[in-house]
């Protein structure tokens, strides 16, 4: 297992222009080597027989078969407008 030490925090965090403390130091060292710790464990696992996937729950389209219908009448659509010109919503320019 590759280990973590503090010079390679001080890098990345040279690289990500953070200022980090000796402890924060010590303290990222020793998470990111717990990590890869289970990184190693999960890469042990015989995963032979397992299709690849990406997500969890299997996912699927639904679709439905698009059909015209008319839609509500333009007064009934107009008829709460603050303003309107013709068969028309009339709002402020905006530029």
């Amino acid at each position: 297992m590759p280990k973590i030490s503090k010079k390679d925090v001080e890098y990345a965090a040279k690289l990500a222009r953070l200022k980090l403390s000796e402890t924060e130091k010590e303290a990222h060292a020793e998470q990111l080597n717990k990590i890869l710790g289970y990184m190693d464990k999960l890469n042990q696992l015989d995963t032979t027989h397992i299709k690849p996937t990406s997500h969890v729950v299997e996912m699927q389209n639904v679709f439905r078969e698009d059909s015209v219908t008319p839609s509500i009448p333009v007064d009934n659509a107009l008829q709460n407008a603050p303003d309107k010109k013709d068969n028309f919503f009339r709002v402020p320019k905006v530029i």
